[in-house]
């Protein structure tokens, strides 16, 4: 361990896990530790059942009821993948989907006083929603067809809005919108998980419901994949992938410090050995003085043997709650999933509940998710608290990751990756440069 490295990254969190293997393609050398003895960080999958309990303090065995342990997948942090999102391109491009099997989530639903509805994102799921009167259909397709025909390069697509500068309430006057139809537009295409959204520049949100869209078009049923055996296959798969580029990994290592000099990080002792470095990537958890408390998320891990009412028996499936319906400032959301995806035993479910804690009672501010899904067979409850850096590590090379937050996919975590890339690298993460770089270690293309 006493040696040199490039890039020193500390826990195996998705966000960790992805920079390691990145940075390792780029040709650097990395070593990567964790204090723990499983993948995943805060983003790990339990297994087996046993440890769920142990983790949350419930006392004695899980019951007989739930089958065997070690059929069980517990996702600490529920999230699902957009189709065409930002964590799948980066999954093709690194090819870590060599090691995982996807399955596409059946349905995607919101909540709409106090009843749950299909969330309808094609024109004829459009015209055949009970969400909607007939001529607020009728405006609701011609806004779809303008999202869809929408090309931030092409001012005749505009019709006169300026991405840039009209604001998102403005191209919903436009459309004339009722106020049911923006509350799902937003927080069940666009998955803002607040209003703030409102007034800003629509090009961002209009790229938002057009990810959707594509994603939806991938594979029909809902644009969300999951894969099998949980999200902790996912740190795993760019694991993997760091290992084969020559990076190291070391699991159960005890972090006693974070070796400064002059400001600028320099190593990492543990267990009385030095391990040099230039940079240092790590979650919020190693640099409990470089991060700040943003907020906090609550989230609740509902065992049930039956699928949601009202979701078709679907297997899988999120819910969202938006804002305005339960009078809160954000959105709750449900994810579920269950033993088709080898995550449960058979013919049991897991759904996962979980919002931005607002006030001093977060179970109270949960209920109404957890009322779609009674009755509730087991519940486990965690209230984190949110981190984000407090330094940029310009100055002292330390880039350090935001702790995951409540919405259900994966698109922020992507958009820290790439902001710390930025900081670490000076310059913009490129895809395309990435997939160069593997064929230059692997040979053209053709030879793979």
């Amino acid at each position: 361990m006493n040696e040199e490295y490039d890039v020193i990254v500390l826990g195996t969190g998705l966000t960790e896990c992805i920079l390691s293997g990145i940075m390792s393609v780029n040709g650097k050398k990395v070593l990567h530790m964790d204090r723990n003895s499983y993948y995943g960080g805060e983003s790990a999958s339990i297994t087996p059942l046993e440890d769920l309990y142990k983790r949350f303090n419930l006392p004695g065995a899980p019951p007989e009821s739930m089958g065997r342990g070690r059929d069980w997948n517990v996702d600490l942090i529920p999230k699902f993948l957009m189709a065409n999102g930002q964590l799948v391109k980066m999954l093709l491009y690194t090819e870590v989907t060599r090691y995982l099997d996807f399955k596409v989530i059946e349905g995607s639903f919101v909540y709409k006083g106090g009843k749950i509805y299909k969330v309808p994102s094609t024109e004829a799921e459009a015209l055949a929603s009970s969400l909607m009167g007939l001529f607020e259909k009728r405006r609701f397709r011609k806004f779809l067809v303008y999202v869809a025909n929408f090309d931030e390069n092409d001012a005749r697509t505009f019709e006169g809005v300026d991405p840039k500068k009209t604001t998102m309430r403005d191209v919903y006057k436009k459309f004339d919108l009722g106020q049911d139809v923006i509350d799902f537009t937003g927080h069940a295409l666009a998955l803002y998980r607040t209003d703030d959204y409102l007034d800003q520049p629509c090009q961002e949100t209009i790229n938002r419901i057009k990810l959707y869209s594509e994603s939806l078009a991938r594979y029909g049923k809902s644009p969300y994949l999951y894969p099998l055996y949980g999200l902790g296959e996912l740190p795993q798969g760019f694991a993997r992938l760091s290992a084969i580029y020559g990076g190291t990994y070391m699991l159960n290592k005890p972090i006693e410090e974070i070796v400064i000099e002059n400001g600028k990080v320099v190593g990492v002792k543990s267990e009385g050995e030095v391990a040099r470095c230039k940079q240092l990537i790590c979650d919020p958890s190693y640099v409990s003085d470089r991060v700040s408390k943003v907020g906090q998320v609550i989230r609740v891990i509902c065992i049930l043997s039956h699928p949601i009412k009202n979701t078709n028996d679907a297997n899988s499936c999120q819910i969202i709650i938006p804002q305005n319906q339960v009078n809160r400032k954000s959105d709750i959301y449900v994810c579920m999933i269950s033993s088709a995806h080898n995550v449960a035993a058979q013919g049991k479910y897991i759904a996962i509940a979980s919002t931005t804690v607002e006030t001093a009672d977060p179970e109270k501010e949960i209920k109404p998710a957890l009322d779609l899904l009674e009755p509730i067979e087991q519940k486990f409850v965690s209230i984190s608290d949110l981190f984000a850096p407090t330094d940029p590590g310009t100055e002292s090379q330390i880039f350090i990751s935001r702790t995951y937050d409540a919405t259900t996919h994966f698109e922020t975590t992507c958009d820290d990756i790439k902001d710390i890339y930025k900081r670490m690298m000076g310059s913009e993460f490129d895809f395309e440069e990435m997939k160069r770089k593997k064929n230059d270690i692997y040979g053209e293309e053709e030879q793979q």
